[in-house]
Formats: structure tokens, C-alpha cells, sequence
């Protein structure tokens, strides 16, 4: 199996079972070198079930996605508890939180994780952004989210793959893109409506991608995603 340096590729562990979230580690962490706990996981399990993941296979680097949304100093707190107490490779807080919030979470947040903010959920498309009123539609609504992002001094954002190359143009090629929303060709597409391929996403200049049930849910997940790796360094 073909393992990519920098942990390109992040298997989402999305799971209400730890045990299985252990053997996923187990058999995937090797192969992608990085692992996504989710907010399902975290609030079964807390810290100890992270760390129990983590155990599970201690070299890869844990993205901890809880999408911290509240004001600045509930958010503050937040992300220093779990960046000092489980020092994840990435945590995130929702953009809408506003520049001040971001602030607040970036200067509470530990040296060794890098902090991202969610623009617009994968599972959204331009209609269900119109019931709640933006009405600039996805691509307006995620450029000015990454913009302020940015600005409020935050390493990157999480962001559909057909927002790459508009946030490429307009923050740089620093500013980091943790993508989900990617299903190898063939896969179902399930409840995301913004998706791509990984060599689509990577191709297009995503720094990081996630993908869970594609590999998670397959009949041989170390398979599944050595394959994905390998497209990826072919």
C-alpha cells in the first residue's frame, strides 16, 4: 500500500460505536496517516474516546471537527480545552461565528493545531441558502466567509471542492482547504450535493480531503483507501 506524505487524505470515523472507530483506526490510519472525529463521536465519547482512537493507531493526525459556533469567549474556551488537552492536528469553528469570535478562538487555540472555519455546509446547495437569506447563492456566501476567515487570522477553511479554485484566487495559496464532500467515480453520493472525486479535488489544489463512508462503509476499508491514496500519488 502507498501511504501519501502530510496526511493528505482524512477518514472520517463517523460512528456511535468506539470499538469500531478502533478497528477503522486500526486498519485505515496506517494507509491515509490521518484520521476525522465528528461531533456524533465526540459527544458519546468525549475526550477519553478520542484518545482511545487515537491509541488505536498514534501516528496519524487527528482532525477533531466540532464546528464551535457561540459567542467569542464560549468558542475561546472551547477550542483551548480541546487543543491543550488532545492537541488534534486540526479542530474548526463555524464562520458565521463573526471575525470577533475567530479571533478569540484562534488566540485561545494550542501552537500545534492549525484552526479552520467552516463557510458553507457541503450539504447545502443555493436554494436551502436562500430559505435561511443569503442570497448571494454558495459561491458568493463561501468567498466572503473565506475572506474573513482569513483576515481573522485562521489557517483555512473546510469548503466544498468546487469552491478550490475561487478561494485559491482570492486567499492565496497558504491558506489551507480541508475538503469533504468527496466521492471516488461511482460512489454514492448520499446526503452531499457539492461533491468531487479525489484526483478532481487534489487536481484543483485542496490541501487536505476527507472521505468517510466510501471508505468506512466498503467491504475492505484498508482497501478502499489505499485505492484512493494511490490515484492520488499516480
Amino acid at each position: 500500500m502507498t501511504t501519501l506524505p502530510a496526511s493528505l487524505v482524512f477518514c472520517a470515523l463517523d460512528t456511535d460505536d468506539l470499538s469500531i472507530a478502533q478497528n477503522w483506526a486500526k486498519e485505515i490510519g496506517p494507509v491515509t496517516g490521518a484520521l476525522k472525529l465528528g461531533m456524533e463521536f465526540y459527544n458519546r465519547f468525549g475526550p477519553a474516546g478520542v484518545e482511545a482512537v487515537r491509541e488505536a493507531c498514534p501516528e496519524a493526525a487527528m482532525f477533531i471537527d466540532l464546528k464551535f459556533h457561540d459567542i467569542p469567549n464560549t468558542v475561546a474556551a472551547a477550542v483551548r480545552t480541546v487543543s491543550s488537552n488532545l492537541s488534534p492536528a486540526y479542530l474548526n469553528v463555524h464562520a458565521a461565528g463573526g471575525r470577533t469570535m475567530m479571533q478569540a478562538a484562534k488566540d485561545a487555540c494550542s501552537a500545534g493545531t492549525k484552526l479552520l472555519a467552516v463557510t458553507i455546509l457541503t450539504s447545502l446547495n443555493d436554494a436551502d441558502l436562500a430559505e435561511v437569506g443569503y442570497q448571494d447563492g454558495t459561491a458568493g456566501q463561501v468567498k466572503r466567509m473565506a475572506l474573513l476567515t482569513r483576515d481573522s487570522g485562521l489557517d483555512g477553511v473546510v469548503c466544498s471542492a468546487h469552491d478550490i479554485a475561487a478561494l485559491r484566487a482570492s486567499c492565496g495559496a497558504d491558506f489551507e482547504l480541508m475538503v469533504p464532500g468527496i466521492r471516488p467515480a461511482g460512489a454514492d453520493a448520499g446526503d452531499q450535493k457539492r461533491i468531487m472525486t479525489p484526483v478532481q479535488a487534489i487536481t484543483q489544489g485542496a490541501t487536505h480531503i476527507v472521505v468517510g463512508r466510501p471508505i468506512t462503509q466498503s467491504a475492505n476499508p484498508a482497501q478502499a483507501a489505499a485505492d484512493i491514496v494511490e490515484s492520488l500519488a499516480a
